[in-house]
């Protein structure tokens, strides 16, 4: 099998930082190569330095596509060659259709007068060939991200592209969509399509590579063959972290106390479909000490539940009872929230949760102004001091307090954002996706940080779209299907048959 790309030596730094040191990948031609490692091993800026985001000058190293040496110096230069990257965070234009969207920046044009009867067969042509089943006339904004997803797919091979880079394509997907696009990238291999696939999920990556690239700290640590060498989940976890992960979730010996935190009949509206229920008569309570579990399929309405019980941040006409230590509290905005001891952590750290072009102190100051001023004046001293605590107490890798949220990894970016509601001294943590796309290690940290959290007494409510999750660290577990509460499952009881088997039959009931 020939080498399509070969970096040898890549060496990046970030303000002084050494990101990539002497990093060396080989990719063969027509093969599914998956780079693994923990956030801040240097995946996606290795990525970023092939595709030309980091333009020639700023790394050292060479690029050798196709037997010839590379200086690319912009995402166009490499794209010419036939590589094509789709980011973590997708580059569509919500408000146009799916067929502009392919052909952005490529489009059907003559004498620069768009054909759309072309546009519309050949994005029809390509819809075809990765599975999707849409009028390419239909806005982006109206299928979901799983589609959305293939149509960035179909965007790539709309340029004739040789070697395919997927950043984490199944991170926002449920199990459905995500084997939906892992067959399509075994489908593109038979046709001679050549993909680097990056990815936390490892029983993603040992269904569908060929071969396994594991980074550390910004250096290779080795590459292993499907069909050469003995590979199994701990072995490659072994090599991200540098250590036996014998547990994949820390013991906690829980001390739950007496019911802290009621949410009594909740009703809630869709905010632009009159008439239309999203939350239906949905209780639940949390007791002192006590992580519970919201489980359910997507579009289940966990997410919708917590925002609205966070202040309203979610849906109209919201209707229902919160009772907070045996008190009814009332709950109209989302300072009235955060002043009532109520924190949520949101499932969209970059879009919601961080001001990403600030640093880590503003960010960890941001929830709780008022801890580090005094008549509305910020102290800046105590603001520093607050960040650098937290900081060490979590963990956070980082050159300074000063260091911009936007060049953190993933996982340290989710611990700025736990780093932020700490601070803000809440008695009921509303944690919604809090480990979405971040790998086994920085996962570990954060379900520590978590368990301490509830051994302080703190009440938490746990949303997560990962089974293994919710059983590996909830005392109890809520089910949810369709907006309502259809099933409450203690440690002993949950598994994933007892949670699937709860949403199975609500569907039958109905």
């Amino acid at each position: 099998m020939k080498t399509i790309l070969e970096m040898k030596n890549i060496t990046k730094s970030f303000s002084g930082v050494k990101a990539l040191d002497n990093v060396n990948f080989k990719v063969k031609t027509g093969e599914i190569h998956a780079l693994v490692g923990e956030n801040g091993a240097g995946k996606s800026t290795l990525m970023n330095v092939l595709s030309g985001v980091h333009p020639y000058g700023s790394y050292n190293g060479d690029i050798i596509f196709e037997g010839q040496n590379c200086a690319f110096r912009s995402i166009k230069e490499s794209e010419k060659l036939g590589i094509g990257f789709i980011h973590q965070e997708l580059a569509l234009i919500p408000y146009l259709s799916i067929g502009e969207n392919i052909f952005i920046g490529n489009e059907r044009a003559k004498f620069s007068v768009i054909n759309w009867e072309k546009t519309q067969a050949d994005a029809s042509e390509l819809l075809k060939k990765v599975g999707l089943n849409e009028n390419p006339n239909t806005l982006i904004k109206d299928i979901g991200v799983g589609k959305q997803q293939l149509v960035e797919i179909a965007k790539a091979l709309s340029k004739n592209v040789k070697l395919l880079i997927l950043d984490e394509p199944t991170a926002a997907l449920n199990e459905e969509d995500s084997d939906n696009l892992l067959n399509l990238l075994l489908e593109l291999k038979k046709s001679g399509l050549t993909s680097i696939l990056i990815s936390h999920k490892l029983g993603e990556i040992t269904k569908v590579a060929d071969s396994i690239t594991i980074l550390r700290d910004g250096t290779t640590i080795e590459t292993l063959k499907i069909n050469q060498d003995e590979i199994s989940e701990n072995r490659i976890i072994k090599g991200m972290v540098g250590r036996e992960l014998v547990d994949r979730f820390p013991k906690r010996e829980p001390k739950i106390g007496d019911v802290y935190f009621e949410v009594k009949n909740w009703n809630v509206d869709h905010p632009q479909i009159d008439g239309k229920k999203i939350i239906k008569d949905a209780s639940l309570n949390v007791r002192k000490g006590e992580i519970v579990g919201i489980s359910g399929l997507m579009g289940a309405g966990r997410t919708e539940f917590a925002m609205s019980v966070f202040g309203k941040a979610y849906g109209k006409n919201v209707r229902g009872e919160i009772y907070k230590d045996g008190k009814r509290i009332i709950i109209n905005d989302v300072q009235e929230a955060i002043s009532q001891g109520v924190a949520y952590m949101t499932e969209d750290r970059k879009s919601f949760g961080l001001i990403l072009i600030e640093d880590i102190r503003h960010n960890v100051s941001l929830s709780n102004l008022k801890g580090i001023s005094r008549r509305s004046v910020i102290n800046d001293e105590q603001e520093q001091k607050v960040a650098e605590t937290y900081r060490n107490k979590l963990n956070i890798k980082s050159n300074s307090i000063y260091h911009k949220i936007q060049n953190l990894s993933g996982g340290n970016q989710q611990k700025v954002v736990l780093a932020k509601w700490i601070f803000a001294a809440p008695d009921v943590l509303i944690l919604d996706e809090p480990t979405r796309g971040i790998d086994v290690g920085a996962k570990y940290e954060i379900y520590t940080i978590i368990n301490q959290l509830a051994d302080a007494g703190k009440s938490i409510i746990f949303i997560s779209s990962e089974l293994p999750e919710i059983l590996g660290i909830c005392d109890r577990v809520y089910v949810m299907n369709e907006g309502r509460i259809v099933g409450e499952l203690n440690k002993a009881e949950a598994s994933q048959e007892s949670i699937m088997k709860c949403i199975m039959q609500s569907i039958g009931g109905r």
